[in-house]
């Protein structure tokens, strides 16, 4: 599938209906989303026939790509029930049946949990801007969750500390910036001045050191 092919396809997935501020919920639109899912699936071949986790998967916009470009199983992770009532009638929509199951769950609560597993986690975490440190729970247990890889956005003023944290507490078998890309961030809350604003964010490629199922 060509990346033109996928952004169309994607752009009929619906959006948060009222966005919460406190869990930072900003729609990951087709552009960006398509982006990151093509790099996955075209430059390393992680989505075909493998098992993805879509951590904070929102309203499916990150699942729909990955089921569509080939993977085995997709499943869903948010702690927002409404989210998920969206994210299951976007998956609905669809005339095929995709391959992607939802969980309602706290990413707090992953932690060493062995039943939830996936060859490749993707996902778009908050910012951790509303509450500090929300970016790092996403990344800490998307190690515990993945068994081989995950592709990530974050800020990219936070880049050295991403690295550190990835390498030094993680122990990433690699941690790399694959591209930096622009989030062209709509007004979603009252509070917002501007129409849209722009912030560069980094897509990484995170290894997982080697894990063993229990």
């Amino acid at each position: 599938m060509k990346l033109k092919e996928l952004e169309s396809l994607m752009q009929e997935i619906a959006p948060f209906e009222e966005p919460k501020i406190e869990l930072e919920q900003y729609p990951t639109g087709p552009h960006l989303a398509s982006r990151l899912l093509y790099t996955v699936a075209n430059s390393y071949d992680e989505f075909d026939g493998q098992t993805v986790i879509d951590l904070g998967c929102g309203t499916a916009m990150l699942s729909i790509g990955a089921a569509m470009l080939g993977a085995q199983h997709v499943v869903g992770v948010d702690v927002d029930e409404d989210a998920l009532r969206v994210a299951q009638q976007n998956v609905d929509e669809y005339e095929d049946e995709l391959p992607i199951d939802f969980v309602r769950c706290d990413v707090r609560q992953l932690a060493g949990q062995a039943r939830l597993k996936a060859d490749t986690v993707v996902m778009n975490p908050p910012f951790g801007t509303r509450r500090k440190g929300a970016d790092m729970e996403f990344l800490r247990a998307a190690f515990q969750l993945s068994r081989n890889s995950i592709y990530s956005l974050h800020k990219s003023s936070t880049r050295d500390f991403i690295q550190r944290l990835a390498t030094k507490e993680l122990r990433a078998q690699s941690a790399e910036v694959l591209a930096q890309l622009r989030y062209d961030l709509p007004a979603t809350y009252k509070f917002h001045k501007q129409k849209s604003k722009d912030i560069e964010v980094d897509l990484w490629r995170f290894e997982v050191p080697p894990q063993t199922d229990s």
